[in-house]
């Protein structure tokens, strides 16, 4: 047996005892409810979501609640999640389920894929942890745990390849229990020790199958294929404070002139103003800017 394989034993007592309780977690959890906590938690940390998370299940505990919100209240809702769009394709999500699988989240990893701002990972991860299957999660988390256990590396490449893929398949245990437990305990392993810059290693359960610690902790061998993204000074900054001042303003048209005074980069704001409008995110009328 190779060392990996020897990781789901030790992480599955470790998730056991240090788990966080995460009330999407919780055994009254729904599917529908932990579709809505993937969506949420893609590039944005628990403890930020859970208040977000608890205001939408309290608002729309079914698909079919969320499918009739307005734009402007969906966008509200989601607040300073970041990726508003993400918001929009929930609720595009939620109206196919209310219409066309009976208010239902499917259970089929296939079919989950299908609808509308679901991918593969959050497909893998629904099917597993509001079905129940074996699948193949592998989100930033769980690929930075196995490529620095298996394969010595600090950090894995920027995108997932065959190979990779074809490594963490080979990783799920058969047995269904057990490879659910896999793929939360893995994920919770990069989330809360194996982090990306600060790994807390004495602290890890597995320290001693880590092939990475093994060879002295080697820097990141891609480090040059990644491209950092920058705030400050970007598109995306200028797109959340035009957000940040719509939300505020609660549906009521906010006059442009009042937008762009509050930045003397007029051109940015314009252009953010106009990728927003594309992307559904805001209305221009005239020489006034609104909530859809």
């Amino acid at each position: 047996m190779e060392p990996m394989n020897l990781l789901a034993s030790p992480l599955a007592a470790w998730y056991g005892i240090h788990a966080r309780d995460l009330p999407w977690r919780r055994a009254e959890a729904t599917p529908w409810s932990i579709l809505l906590s993937e969506i949420m938690l893609q590039q944005t940390p628990a403890a930020r979501v859970v208040p977000y998370w608890q205001a939408w299940m309290s608002t729309w505990p079914t698909p079919r609640d969320l499918a009739q919100a307005t734009t402007a209240e969906v966008i509200q809702a989601w607040g300073t999640l970041g990726y508003p769009r993400r918001a929009l394709r929930l609720r595009e999500c939620a109206r196919v389920m209310a219409d066309q699988y009976d208010d239902v989240v499917p259970s089929h990893e296939s079919i989950l894929r299908r609808l509308p701002g679901i991918g593969e990972y959050t497909a893998a991860a629904v099917a597993a942890f509001a079905f129940k299957q074996r699948t193949v999660v592998l989100d930033t988390n769980i690929r930075r745990v196995l490529s620095r256990a298996s394969a010595g590396e600090a950090l894995p490449l920027p995108h997932l390849t065959a190979a990779e893929r074809s490594m963490a398949a080979s990783l799920v245990p058969e047995q269904i229990p057990e490879s659910v437990v896999w793929n939360q305990s893995t994920m919770e392993l990069g989330a809360v020790i194996c982090k990306a810059r600060e790994a807390a290693c004495e602290s890890c359960p597995v320290k001693h199958l880590c092939t990475w610690r093994k060879a002295g902790f080697p820097g990141d061998i891609h480090a040059g294929l990644r491209r950092t993204q920058p705030w400050h000074g970007t598109n995306r900054q200028a797109r959340g404070q035009v957000m940040a001042i719509l939300r505020e303003a609660d549906g009521e048209p906010v006059p442009l002139a009042a937008i762009l005074a509050t930045t003397p980069d007029s051109t940015r704001i314009l252009n953010a103003l106009d990728g927003l409008v594309t992307d559904g995110l805001a209305v221009r009328d005239g020489e006034a800017v609104r909530l859809p």
